[in-house]
């Protein structure tokens, strides 16, 4: 059974509804008291959002390099009507604990700082920090202003781990991301008149088709059997175009995205796409209509985590999480962020299943609340010794 200030814990980070586009300063004024009321200082870190705030504290010798405990404070939307008890309130029965962020990743946070007062009295001799952020859920936007504080710090973390929902398992690797929106231009006129007009929304199925194409080629050539989708994918989710049957569309939007493993380049994906819309199908449009074309919005994405099994971060995390095998994810965070632009080697590693997240009636279960107490104690035993 995990310690009470622990579920106590949790019970307060649900309350607070910082769903995504919610300020979570409420929650990080919180977690300042708490820690303060523990003699600990911290200090917020903001980005271009001023009604929302990261949070950085550090317990024991800044001299020397320590550890990262990373974890997100916003949670994804939810339809209350739909859930069987209130998701803002921690529902504790049959041995899980239900509400929104439980599993993603509320629990963590709340874990982390019920080890406060044993992080104090242990006496470190290297560093823990404690880092939260802000929209994480939508593409790791806080995590950046962190990682660029940090730059300025005169002794770098040693290592990071991100208590992401992974069951407790060791994950080495997750997916990047990068996202596009397309504006595609056309000339409208009547449909009898077809070949006069410019179709966006045929020019548009062009594209997409060859985003198609790009994602059928990595699945049959670029394989990482460590994911459970082994390879890069693309797909189209959002498309919007036409007013009606008998007029040639001069304006459709579509959106799409590649997930990316390690050993690909997502950015170079993206130029493929953009090149073959400048260089194969905008010269076709334009001999018929030379304002038509596309436009592109390169949405925020995020760096995948490819971490050498042979790093020492890894084989410290099989110790302290008694595990001796590691695999990676589908899913994005912030390790990858933490890895490539902070040069911090970075594990995902934390309690819960990510099956639960972000939906109906999401749950921790108590058994995956006490192995991170383990594992939480042993980081601190070896950060003391």
């Amino acid at each position: 059974m995990p310690e009470q200030s622990s579920l106590d814990l949790i019970a307060r980070l649900v309350a607070f509804d910082t769903t995504t586009g919610n300020s979570n300063l409420p929650l990080i004024a919180f977690i300042e008291d708490y820690l303060l009321s523990h003699g600990v200082p911290s200090r917020r870190v903001y980005g271009e959002d001023t009604e929302k705030a990261n949070l950085v504290a550090t317990i024991g010798p800044l001299e020397r390099p320590g550890y990262i405990l990373s974890g997100h404070t916003d949670v994804v939307p939810v339809r209350p009507e739909n859930w069987t008890t209130d998701p803002f309130v921690a529902s504790l029965r049959d041995g899980r604990v239900y509400g929104r962020g439980t599993a993603d990743m509320k629990s963590f946070v709340a874990l982390v700082l019920a080890k406060v007062p044993r992080m104090i009295a242990s006496d470190l001799q290297r560093p823990l920090h404690l880092a939260f952020s802000y929209d994480e859920e939508i593409g790791c936007i806080g995590v950046r202003d962190i990682i660029a504080d940090m730059a300025d710090w005169s002794v770098q973390p040693e290592a990071c781990f991100v208590g992401e929902p992974t069951g407790m398992q060791v994950v080495i690797g997750h997916k990047g991301k990068r996202s596009v929106r397309v504006e595609v231009t056309g000339r409208a006129g009547h449909s009898s008149l077809a070949p006069e007009g410019v179709n966006a929304i045929e020019f548009a199925a062009a594209l997409i088709s060859k985003v198609r194409e790009i994602g059928a080629r990595l699945a049959a050539n670029s394989r990482d059997t460590l994911y459970d989708v082994p390879h890069t994918t693309a797909q189209t989710g959002v498309i919007q175009g036409g007013r009606q049957l008998n007029i040639v569309p001069d304006r459709c939007s579509f959106e799409f995205e590649f997930r990316v493993i390690g050993r690909d380049d997502g950015d170079a994906l993206v130029e493929e796409v953009l090149a073959y819309a400048r260089d194969e199908l905008e010269p076709e449009m334009q001999r018929i209509a030379p304002e038509a074309g596309f436009g592109f919005e390169v949405k925020v994405g995020y760096d995948g985590l490819d971490t050498d099994p042979e790093a020492p971060i890894v084989a410290l995390t099989k110790v302290l999480a008694g595990q001796n095998d590691h695999t990676k994810v589908s899913f994005g965070a912030e390790a990858g962020l933490y890895a490539g632009r902070g040069g911090i080697p970075s594990i995902l590693c934390g309690p819960g299943s990510i099956g639960q997240a972000h939906k109906t009636d999401e749950f921790i279960e108590l058994e995956q609340l006490d192995r991170c107490e383990q594992f939480l104690d042993r980081l601190i035993a070896h950060a003391a010794a």
